[in-house]
């Protein structure tokens, strides 16, 4: 930290200006894959500085990776037509590419060319395939999100156009200009929405949402319709209705259920529905229509919330809002499923003791010989979550339920996949300390088999394939002396025998499937590690072709401290606690620099980065003389539930006992300048938040 007397005004300026510094010091190519034709080949646009970038082809089958064209040749090919051309800044962010690369097919403004055999270039009159974001049928506020992605906007308008992000509350935030012929390549997050303006009056021209991959948002004049299915809610009918209306149809009105046949005759079946506990409209069918389900319910209480919002918009006066939210103690919405006999018209009386108290009930649906409907039980409290079957005779059983003496991590961690052919259920569970997947018969009830197993978690299922009895998963923590929380693409079988890694190398990884599954592009970091990604067979894991490998040294160049992992035992002196140490750029190991830490330590999951990124808030911080660092303590998610469990009743914990020896640890290892005394107060704040606040809005992207 700078003495008394020291001016600080240079660490306040080089924090400022970081954003600026290092926009341009880190270009990463994320590998957006085209596959062409049918997909044993594809290309991809290769980033490598500012406004520079190529073209790359990749051929599986022949393990070979190469230039999409002769980047040179065109670009002389294209000023020898009058057009202004660079082999590292092409006018163009998509083609359309045969396998062999003998032709290349591209739009530059508003005609299309076609460069044949790495030599003549002519133009194009047909139409080309292009990749590009489906406008969005109306603008919606931005999701959060910390998918790093980009869109590069062409304008293909004959006039300047305005780039606004629209923020979590739906208000727009201008961030750049795309002028007329032109794009601007621009850096979010999957879920980000960003809306194409006219710079000169403000007319919409078109709204897009970020996804997963690097994308071409392509703003046109006149767009064709959009489809309306954006707008269609994916939730449930309010009432699922035989198929045939020649079947007894089960509804609700007066509060009570009520049955019509087929001649229109309507038949009242319950009783004791009443404005204070009445039956939901979704009625649940069983598959031949002669029983149906419906969920009587006792309403959640009012409970009523005041805010003040200090500084509204329209008014100079602040205002009073309220709203309705739950707060511990107060009464919830209770369900209560209960079965109906339409043919014989009356309730099938079942008992309620396996789901008396529950925070929630989900419907999930009867089984595939009609005779059982089964729905998932959440218990107040989350110490238990079950499966509840009500059978058309009226009887009640548990099929699959587990249950914790703190909680069941039913938010994080649930996850159910019923194979109807075989009468079996894959179904996740912390039960042996981990997080892991079991097969069970719902048939007998019984657990057939754990399917993985081991001192790591299934982080979720990507994909099961009932033929072949086998199953793809993310795994965190798979692979011993690597970090507990770095994913890795794992297949398993349904008897948990042949648990095979897909992806190797030692970071987190992300994965990207070819269209027949084939093929998967790796690519993996660490908050020490820019990007690398390989091309696998899908089937072994086998590396390919090596595809690309990002580093950061300009980025140390532009003024950036590179990022350092650290992991000591925690409060029970062998827990492994796991953390990044950030300094300043002009870092000097004979200062002594107090510590700030970026705490967060909510239950729902782990938030230290994994992988690699600028960390730019981060960096910032460090900046003005501080050592910045983040840990996961016990008690957030993703390590074992014992781990997890300190969270338990317990929330003031945070970690802390944790963080103190994790910091304490790191500060006597090699590290004195770690100072763990008393932090001192930065000199001038004023001047601090002047040069904090002028940095440029278009360098700032929430997440």
């Amino acid at each position: 930290m700078s003495s008394p007397n020291q001016d600080v005004t240079p660490d306040f300026e080089r924090s400022a200006s970081l954003a600026d510094r290092i926009q341009n010091a880190y270009i990463e190519t994320s590998i957006s894959p085209r596959w062409i034709g049918s997909g044993n080949a594809f290309w991809y646009r290769r980033d490598f500085g500012a406004d520079q970038s190529s073209f790359v082809t990749v051929d599986p089958e022949q393990s070979l990776r190469q230039p999409s064209f002769d980047h040179e040749r065109l670009a002389t090919s294209l000023r020898d037509v009058g057009i202004e051309a660079n082999a590292d800044s092409l006018l163009f962010t998509s083609i359309d590419t045969s396998r062999d690369g003998k032709s290349v097919k591209f739009r530059i403004g508003e005609k299309i060319w076609e460069f044949r055999d790495n030599e003549t270039l002519a133009e194009y009159n047909g139409e080309i395939k292009e990749d590009s974001l489906t406008p969005l049928s109306s603008e919606q506020p931005s999701d959060s999100s910390d998918k790093s992605t980009f869109i590069t906007f062409i304008n293909r308008t004959k006039e300047s156009v305005a780039l606004f992000w629209i923020d979590y509350d739906g208000n727009p935030q201008r961030y750049a200009t795309v002028e007329a012929g032109k794009s601007n390549r621009m850096q979010t997050y999957s879920g980000h929405v960003w809306r194409a303006s006219y710079s000169d009056n403000g007319q919409l021209i078109a709204n897009f949402m970020a996804q997963d991959l690097d994308a071409v948002a392509i703003i046109e004049e006149e767009k064709p319709s959009v489809a309306k299915a954006i707008e269609k809610s994916s939730s449930p009918a309010l009432s699922q209705r035989p198929e045939s209306s020649d079947k007894p149809q089960a509804l609700v009105k007066e509060y009570n259920v009520w049955v019509r046949d087929a001649d229109g005759q309507e038949t009242q079946l319950s009783i004791n529905g009443t404005e204070g506990n009445p039956f939901d409209h979704t009625i649940y069918h069983s598959p031949n229509s002669q029983f149906a389900v419906a969920y009587q319910y006792t309403p959640e209480q009012t409970s009523t919330v005041y805010a003040v919002e200090s500084s509204p918009k329209d008014q100079i006066q602040p205002r009073l809002k309220q709203f309705q939210y739950l707060k511990p103690g107060d009464n919830v919405r209770v369900d209560r499923p209960r079965m109906f006999d339409l043919t014989e018209k009356k309730e099938v009386t079942t008992d309620d003791a396996l789901f008396q108290n529950p925070h929630s009930i989900y419907d999930m649906g009867w089984s595939a010989d009609g005779q059982e409907y089964r729905f998932l039980y959440n218990q107040r409290g989350h110490q238990v979550l079950r499966i509840v079957g009500l059978n058309t005779q009226g009887q009640v059983r548990s099929v699959i339920e587990d249950s914790s003496t703190t909680f069941v991590d039913y938010s994080q961690k649930e996850y159910h996949h019923e194979i109807r052919d075989s009468n079996e259920m894959i179904w996740a569970s912390e039960r042996d300390g981990w997080n892991h997947l079991y097969l069970f018969d719902l048939q007998t009830t019984n657990m057939k088999n754990q399917i993985t197993r081991g001192e790591w978690n299934v982080r979720s299922v990507e994909s099961v394939d009932e033929e072949k009895r086998q199953i793809w998963l993310k795994a965190f923590g798979a692979v011993e002396c690597q970090g507990p929380y770095y994913a890795q693409l794992a297949r398993v079988n349904f008897d948990g025998s042949d648990f095979t890694l897909l992806t190797s190398g030692d970071g987190t990884h992300t994965w990207t499937w070819g269209p027949d599954r084939k093929y998967l592009i790796d690519t993996w970091s660490r908050v020490d590690l820019a990007p690398k990604s390989v091309l696998r067979n899908a089937e072994t894991g086998e590396q390919v072709v090596a595809l690309e490998e990002n580093n950061f040294d300009n980025l140390i160049q532009a003024g950036w401290a590179p990022t350092e992992r650290f992991s000591a035992p925690g409060r029970d002196g062998k827990t492994m606690i796991h953390g990044i140490i950030i300094p300043p750029s002009q870092f000097d190991p004979n200062k002594r620099y107090p510590i700030i830490e970026q705490i967060y330590a909510g239950p729902q999951g782990f938030f230290v980065p994994k992988s690699f990124s600028t960390l730019t808030s981060q960096h910032e911080l460090a900046e003005l003389g501080f050592i910045v660092v983040q840990v996961d303590g016990m008690g957030t998610n993703w390590r074992s539930k014992a781990f997890h469990n300190h969270c338990h009743k317990n929330l003031k914990d945070a970690g802390l006992p944790d963080r103190i020896a994790w910091i304490t640890a790191a500060a006597s290892q090699s590290r004195p300048w770690m100072d763990l005394g008393r932090p001192k107060r930065p000199r001038r704040p004023s001047l601090a938040r002047r040069l904090l606040q002028s940095r440029r809005r278009g360098l700032w992207m929430p997440r």
